[in-house]
């Protein structure tokens, strides 16, 4: 008996997503760390106050301690999942690779560790993550890849971890806080795409025929996917209305990524909140900027709560930021009412539209809060949490109309299989010679 080649795997879909919960646990672990300010509690990588990583006694966790090593271990976790998703989605296939790279990063990191003692951390972390590699790739395992362009997404999400890993180790190492601004940064575009793997690998969008409502917005059987894979304009769910919508989502989705960077480069600037009422900004609109104003800020700063001084720039950095997220709320607004004018109130893509307002809102919510209660550890992480799940949602409302004719041979091909197996005929089904 042969199996289709792009058989469902549930399974694959559960690990995808417990792969993306366990980064947005990882995401709230090190908005803890920012938010307390104890990103160098552990002062050496990989290594914790000489200790292996995974042999640091438990009576050590104590204080910024707690959190910058639960960090670290979380970050192992999430990098050895990915290191299995990355096996799983390249199938059979991916061994090959994944032991060239594996024996490359163990014998790059016993290189480094015969430079001395200043490369003993690289040399560590290479090798590490070079046997986790090797030994993914020793799974004898024969599955077949996944379509297209899940295989590829994973490579991608396996470049990502790594490349994560290695940014948060230098921003120790270097004690470099511009380093901080690209680590966050990537994590959330990291958490974004594992959600986007999470989509592709469920049942809904390969193989099960989604729900009535969605059916009502042209997102629907393999007939209408071959429809709207055929027609390069129209009305349906391959024509111009969904090619504007998935523009405005687009657009209004990278707002949130800017507006998320923005926010990385004011938490990593460790001054404080270089604007301490909202929603105005030092009783006015828009705040003097000029020396002697800011002369004056820095004093009250150093009278009330003895926090760094603050430049020009970082309270311009702040203003931005709440531009933006004027701008992410009109463009995100935008997208539910054209949701809502195409498809109705009742369907589930709309309902999905208005969630994401939803979450806008809840997100500028906390940001208020966040000022107000002088950036509370508690709150500040609930907003970077709020604001990875707004940057995900975004890609995926960019992704699922237009997705149906973009990714469509992937979806056919899938459907089919599944329809054929369920009817008892085609490639899914032989019978025994």
């Amino acid at each position: 008996m042969t199996r289709p080649a792009h058989n469902i795997n549930i399974w694959l879909h559960r690990f995808a997503s417990l792969t993306a919960l366990a980064t947005l646990g990882l995401i709230a672990i090190g908005g803890l760390v920012t938010s307390r300010g104890v990103g160098m509690a552990v002062p050496d990588w990989p290594n914790s106050y000489g200790y292996n990583m995974f042999q640091f006694p438990v009576s050590k966790w104590v204080g910024g301690i707690f959190y910058e090593h639960t960090h670290r271990l979380a970050a192992s976790v999430v990098g050895l999942l990915v290191v299995g998703l990355t096996r799983w989605l390249g199938g059979a296939p991916s061994r090959l690779p994944l032991a060239i790279i594996g024996f490359a990063q163990v014998a790059a990191g016993l290189g480094l560790l015969r430079l001395g003692p200043d490369w003993k951390g690289a040399g560590y972390f290479l090798s590490g993550i070079g046997g986790i590699v090797l030994l993914a790739a020793a799974i004898w395992a024969r599955n077949e890849p996944s379509p297209r362009p899940l295989p590829q997404l994973g490579w991608l999400v396996f470049a990502a971890v790594q490349i994560q890993g290695l940014l948060g180790g230098l921003r120790v190492v270097l004690s470099a806080n511009e380093i901080g601004i690209f680590h966050a940064a990537l994590a959330q575009l990291f958490f974004a795409l594992l959600c986007v793997i999470a989509l592709f690998t469920s049942r809904w969008w390969g193989g099960r025929p989604p729900s009535p409502h969605f059916a009502e917005a042209g997102v629907g059987s393999v007939g209408s996917v071959e429809r709207d894979t055929a027609a390069n304009s129209g009305t349906g769910c391959g024509g111009g209305k969904t090619r504007g919508f998935s523009f405005l989502a687009g657009g209004a989705t990278l707002l949130i990524l800017a507006q998320l960077i923005l926010g990385a480069t004011m938490r990593h600037q460790h001054a404080g909140l270089a604007i301490p009422d909202f929603p105005r900004a030092y009783g006015k609109i828009w705040p003097a900027m000029d020396s002697a104003s800011i002369a004056l800020y820095n004093a009250r700063r150093m009278e009330v709560t003895e926090e760094n001084s603050i430049t020009a720039f970082q309270i311009g950095l702040q203003m931005a930021h709440r531009i933006n997220a004027v701008l992410v709320l009109v463009a995100v607004a935008a997208c539910a009412a054209a949701a809502w004018r195409r498809f109705g109130f009742s369907n589930g893509f709309s309902r999905l539209a208005l969630a994401w307002v939803g979450l806008i809102l809840a997100q500028v919510l906390l940001g208020a809060a966040t000022i107000w209660s002088n950036k509370a550890a508690d709150i500040a992480t609930a907003h970077v949490l709020l604001g990875a799940l707004s940057l995900a949602m975004g890609a995926l409302l960019t992704i699922i109309l237009p997705g149906e004719r973009v990714f469509a041979p992937m979806m056919v091909e899938s459907r089919r299989s599944t329809e054929q197996l369920v009817a008892g005929t085609g490639p899914g089904v032989s019978v025994a010679q």
